[in-house]
């Protein structure tokens, strides 16, 4: 049960209180350019989904059985000392162009409308930040497989849901009267802060649950920083 509260935790904390383009601002480049219509974006917001669900997992094995220190112990014990950490950008980089040239040629065959329609942003999806980004956070997080999973599942549909938000809104200010200054991408650019903006009212949710030791030890913390105020209080009160 801990098990699945801490992967929902993991997906939830993705998609709304670290929205890893909203929060973290990365991949922007493709959803600053592809956002102008809901159907392009849903399936430019898909195809993240998918390639980050691979690369996340892939990303790790390589990392966790290649590239850090005494990764490759399994070959032998001579090899336990090596560290290949220092080639962590290229191999992931490698990763994620080989599968999103994977993905390239199945939506060329399964939607050529959609192929169509996203251009050349798809081959963008390379050097889209957000998915190199996923990687690195895995890494950093110190996540396991399965928590990696569930990380750049509630990455990519966070990253997707911002994309379909903001293609909505772009199709409604077709319509509006602004003045020619903001229009394009100076009210995008605004659309995008308020967005931002607005995701961070998610940022004091703390969905980690925590054992009884932790939250006496925090009851009895704060029992002493009242009893000292009280105590200054008083303090002050009486030297008046």
């Amino acid at each position: 049960m801990d098990m699945l509260n801490n992967l929902l935790s993991i997906v939830t904390t993705s998609i709304f209180i670290e929205n890893i383009l909203l929060a973290n601002f990365l991949g922007m480049c493709s959803f600053l350019a592809v956002s102008k219509k809901v159907e392009t974006a849903n399936g430019l917001g898909l195809a993240v989904i998918f390639v980050l669900i691979i690369t996340g997992p892939m990303n790790w094995v390589i990392n966790s059985y290649l590239l850090q220190p005494g990764a490759l112990e399994w070959a032998g014990e001579q090899f336990r000392e090596i560290d290949l950490s220092f080639l962590t950008f290229i191999c992931f980089i490698a990763t994620i162009a080989a599968l999103v040239q994977f993905v390239e040629m199945l939506l060329e065959k399964v939607s050529p409308a959609l192929y169509n329609a996203l251009g050349i942003f798809l081959p963008l999806i390379a050097v889209n930040c957000a998915i190199l980004g996923g990687s690195l956070f895995m890494v950093e997080r110190q996540y396991t497989f399965i928590e990696t999973i569930f990380y750049c599942l509630g990455s990519g549909i966070g990253w997707w849901l911002a994309i379909i938000a903001m293609a909505a809104i772009r199709e409604k200010l077709e319509y509006a009267d602004m003045p020619k200054g903001l229009e394009g991408l100076g009210i995008t650019m605004i659309t995008t802060g308020l967005m931002a903006m607005g995701f961070m009212c998610f940022a004091g949710i703390n969905l980690k649950k925590e054992d009884d030791g932790s939250q006496k030890e925090k009851s009895a913390a704060v029992a002493v920083e009242s009893e000292g105020q009280l105590a200054s209080l008083s303090a002050a009160e009486g030297g008046r």
